[in-house]
């Protein structure tokens, strides 16, 4: 839901309005703040930073209490609003904590501190919020009132809100966008959207992910600054913009000020109601952009399919809609029949990988224990195809040719791309990726797509008549995450429509076939090696997930290898 409420009130008028609407302190009962400095941080080592926690006098240590985090310490004469909405039931019972950025002291006083406040607030990435969850907040709570009480604070993402300014307000929307189970509802005052460390990406990431259930609240004005970072002004409009398109609920409040807190200051009652507004009703997540609605079934989530393995990878799919996968370091293949059962279909796969099913119903996998490429049949019986290498993942055609991605799994032998064709002949049809991986067909098995996993970069090649590629490009340009130096592109297919879909490091990025990420959606773990569809309709997505397998019904089928190939329709160029 979008809610508009950009007007532009002048200063005095808001003041004016402000101080006549509240109630005095003699009418108020108000809450205490303690202060203290924390410096144990493992996150952000060395660190010395001051903490203020404000209790309300409501508070009753029988009942967690929700909690509000503030960055950049106490700011908008945040006790005094919450003392009187508490007092008028406008927002819950709730905990404040004001926290400062981290300094590392200087070794002497002739040099300076480290200010980690832009390495912390300013980075994408969950560094922060596993700050606050793992280390900040689990401390507040060994703390009490001066009268006793025990602090205890809720561990609902529901009941629990963040905050801040500038550099303070990407880092309450880092921290919720990281952990929404843990931080629902941001209050973002001139918030720093631009180009210091990655924080312009926002706008387009919003955009493509699958929404998450958070409720946003953006200030700012327009003589915001305008420096070498970026535009604040037009980073937060672009953050607007790309929130409403994405279904999000975010209100926004524009006016004409600078770089500054005085008009945060007077809106903060107004966004502290809002942001709690229906309480304890939870905060529900968006529709998402016209292509997540394109794949996503509404009410339709994760399943977990099996957990308990050491490393999951291979998933494949027969022609029953069956999924086969592996559990690499035990050596064991797992089979999921229709209806969800899971079992063992071989006790020792040879250290199976990559896998996948030929149009004569064997399961075509590589064997890292033998350096083979061996296929297996219904009963459990393998027969060797290919030997020599050890490959990675592998795709079938509809006439039995096999395309193998070899990594160099050693750092020093060249990365290559085998073929072997329905007669058997083996050849190298391709060198020189980082560390090829996943691999597949279009679904009119035209094009070969290759991941490279040590890149941002999804390969495509034109497929000839004797096996052989052509016209190698790096096609398709993946999304990376802040914390890491590539998109560790993984698993590949497609479905019956042309869409490409990867598995890496952000979760599963679904690109169009000119190559461009449409969408993103992450998977309940955070993790995702590979993905195969399967069921009956082959339209029931199935990852491997490191130590789980999960399933999710979508609106697309699968194109698989084995079947005839199809022609999609033309793409949105």
């Amino acid at each position: 839901m979008l809610l508009t409420l950009n007007r532009t009130v002048p200063w005095l008028v808001l003041v004016t309005l402000f101080v006549s609407t509240s109630l005095t302190a003699q009418e108020t009962p108000k809450g205490e703040v303690i202060k203290y400095t924390f410096d144990q941080s493992r996150i952000f080592p060395g660190t010395t930073r001051e903490v203020a926690v404000y209790i309300p006098r409501q508070y009753d240590p029988a009942k967690p209490a929700c909690v509000y985090v503030n960055q950049d310490g106490i700011q908008y004469k945040a006790p005094e609003v919450f003392d009187e909405l508490i007092h008028k039931k406008e927002m819950p019972i709730t905990i404040g904590v004001f926290v400062t950025p981290g300094v590392v002291k200087p070794t002497s006083d002739q040099a300076l501190p480290r200010f980690n406040r832009s390495f912390e607030y300013d980075g994408l990435g969950d560094a922060y919020a596993r700050f606050l969850l793992e280390e900040l907040l689990p401390d507040v709570e060994t703390r009490k009132a001066t009268d006793g009480r025990a602090l205890k604070l809720s561990n609902d993402g529901n009941d629990r809100a963040i905050g801040g300014a500038s550099s303070g307000a990407i880092a309450a929307f880092t921290a919720a966008w990281e952990r929404p189970d843990a931080f629902r509802r941001v209050f973002s005052a001139i918030g720093t959207y631009v180009g210091l460390r990655g924080g312009q990406n926002y706008s387009t990431l919003i955009r493509k992910y699958e929404p998450k259930p958070l409720r946003i609240y953006l200030e700012d004005g327009s003589k915001d600054q305008n420096i070498y970072g970026g535009d604040w002004w037009m980073a937060n409009l672009a953050m607007e913009r790309s929130l409403a398109f994405a279904g999000y609920e975010v209100a926004h409040e524009w006016g004409e000020g600078g770089h500054n807190g005085e008009h945060a200051t007077v809106l903060f009652p107004d966004a502290m109601r809002w942001l709690w507004k229906d309480w304890p009703a939870g905060v529900k997540a968006g529709k998402g952009s016209p292509q997540l609605q394109e794949l996503l079934i509404p009410g339709e989530d994760w399943k977990l399919v099996a957990e308990g393995y050491r490393f999951t990878e291979g998933p494949a799919v027969n022609a029953k809609g069956e999924v086969f996968y592996n559990d690499v370091s035990a050596s064991k293949t797992f089979q999921v029949i229709n209806g969800g059962m899971v079992k063992e279909f071989l006790a020792d796969s040879k250290q199976g990988d990559g896998q996948a099913f030929g149009p004569d119903g064997r399961l075509y996998a590589n064997a890292g224990a033998t350096s083979q490429l061996l296929a297996w049949d219904a009963q459990g019986n393998s027969s060797v195809i290919a030997d020599g290498f050890r490959g990675n993942d592998l795709v079938v055609n509809h006439r039995g040719g096999i395309y193998v991605t070899n990594p160099g799994w050693n750092g020093t032998d060249p990365s290559k791309i085998y073929y072997i064709s329905p007669q058997g002949e083996k050849k190298v049809v391709d060198t020189g990726l980082k560390f090829s991986n996943g691999i597949c067909l279009s679904p009119d098995q035209s094009l070969l797509y290759v991941a490279d996993s040590r890149t941002h970069w999804l390969y495509s090649y034109q497929i000839q008549a004797d096996g052989s590629l052509a016209h190698k490009q790096k096609y398709f340009h993946l999304h990376e995450p802040d914390t890491a130096e590539d998109s560790g592109p993984d698993g590949v297919r497609c479905d019956r429509d042309g869409r490409v879909w990867v598995a890496t490091r952000m979760g599963l990025q679904v690109c169009d076939q000119p190559g461009r990420v449409n969408c993103i959606i992450p998977t309940p773990n955070g993790k995702v090696s590979n993905l195969t569809f399967g069921g009956e309709n082959f339209d029931v997505l199935y990852c491997t997930c490191g130590d789980r397998v999960y399933s999710r019904k979508v609106k697309v089928k699968g194109a698989n290898g084995w079947d005839s190939p199809n022609k999609p329709g033309n793409p949105r160029l």
